[in-house]
């Protein structure tokens, strides 16, 4: 490492938190920006709480245009485009078409496995190093599915994993229920990953942000940039609406705001919003041990302490587009098809938390310098993968921003590659 510096992180949530958490190991200042307040509002704090090795095939693969036509019609669907009048939009669904093919799913499918298997290391260590602070639980996740047809469909998923050296189990209704007896299921059969984990995405903030208080990162509370002043070689200072900044390396982790920086800064990184939904039922009538996915139905269940959280949809949609019921309609209607002890009417007075999760076109994130800065860098796109892609982010950012191999060919997630 080159000496230590002064990092102005733009962004609080778990992609900010991890950057600069990993750049204090480091021994560099950090200075960190947040619009929201200090309770956090970021994308991750109603998100399911995996942490998922097994999500080798981005969300950009062969049948996902023919998928998301079907489905974008249906009101409760599990994943919808918002129809409206954008250039961006138009352009982000043309670079989705031309990156949904199998040679993107292969050249892919290595790298997001490497990466959630480091970040996967990265979490069981801030477990040990702060009394397992977050919940981190390796009990695995099952893909729990209603038709045959969806049980072949995720085996052949799943030998997809195991040529890449993760472990893979097909299993019949009874099978599963022998793997989680606190739970009744009705369904065709399930596929289980061992290798996932899930945790509490709150109390995941909330570690971070009290270690990172603690060793004196300077956090700017409801503040948003507002000015980045650049010389012929990089970025100079950010003015803020209360302060001005000047460092030696500025990182973007604005999720779904990120593409709005890029075109003040006169280069195109596209993004769309992806709103998720979640419920988290307080006293659920069965609490399993093992997160799940409701394979047609896009829901994930994760059990997080004696609560249930049931998050799910992806809808394309613009930044201030407000929540659709319809979705949260979907989800809850869509889980006593899979758990029948679950009734409607026990999501009754549930709160619904919603947020907006950062898509990339070709379903990976963005991570790495911005070509034509010296000092700039961006770390967004992690679409439904940003909680378990945020240590190995910090980890990479960390190293890049120390100027040092980060230890992963960053190719495939280069932030200009759609210029």
């Amino acid at each position: 490492m080159q000496g230590t510096k002064h990092i102005v992180i733009v962004g609080g949530g778990v992609i900010g938190l991890c950057s600069a958490y990993y750049a204090i190991q480091r021994g560099h200042r950090v200075s960190l920006i947040e619009a929201g307040p200090p309770s956090h509002d970021s994308c991750s704090l109603g998100n399911a709480g995996l942490v998922v090795p097994s999500h080798v095939i981005p969300l950009a693969a062969p049948g996902m245009v023919g998928y998301g036509f079907r489905m974008m019609w249906k009101r409760n669907s599990p994943f919808s485009i918002q129809p409206r009048l954008s250039r961006d939009l138009f352009r982000w669904g043309l670079q989705f078409i031309r990156s949904a093919n199998q040679k993107h799913v292969e050249r892919s499918a290595p790298l997001l496995k490497e990466l959630n298997m480091a970040s996967r290391s990265c979490f069981e260590e801030l477990a040990g190093q702060s009394g397992n602070a977050f919940g981190l639980e390796k009990k695995g996740v099952l893909m729990l599915c209603k038709k045959e047809e969806t049980v072949r469909e995720e085996t052949a998923t799943a030998a997809i994993a195991q040529r890449l050296g993760l472990e893979a189990t097909t299993l019949t209704p009874e099978e599963t229920r022998r793997l989680d007896p606190h739970v009744d299921t009705d369904i065709a059969g399930a596929v289980y990953y061992p290798s996932d984990c899930h945790l509490s995405p709150n109390r995941f903030i909330q570690f971070l942000t009290r270690f990172l208080e603690k060793e004196g990162v300077e956090f700017y509370w409801s503040t948003s940039p507002k000015r980045w002043i650049q010389d012929s070689g990089g970025i100079v200072a950010l003015q803020t609406n209360d302060a001005s900044l000047e460092g030696d390396e500025y990182v973007v982790a604005t999720g779904s705001w990120s593409s709005r920086i890029a075109r003040e800064l006169g280069f195109r990184v596209p993004i769309q919003a992806g709103r998720g939904y979640s419920l988290t039922v307080e006293s659920p009538v069965q609490l399993p041990s093992i997160s799940s996915l409701l394979m047609e139905a896009r829901v994930a269940v994760t059990p997080m302490g004696s609560s249930l959280r049931f998050g799910g949809t992806m809808e394309i949609t613009g930044l201030n587009s407000p929540p659709n019921p319809a979705r949260v309609s979907g989800i809850v209607q869509s889980v006593p098809n899979y758990l029948p002890r679950f009734k409607n009417q026990n999501f009754d007075s549930v709160p619904v938390w919603s947020g907006l999760r950062p898509c990339s076109p070709d379903g990976l994130p963005y991570i790495g310098r911005i070509e034509g800065f010296s000092n700039l860098s961006f770390a967004t796109g992690h679409a439904m993968m940003g909680l378990s892609l945020g240590p190995i982010t910090g980890k990479i950012m960390s190293s890049l921003l120390s100027d040092e191999d980060p230890g992963f060919d960053l190719s495939l997630l280069e932030p200009l590659r759609f210029n």
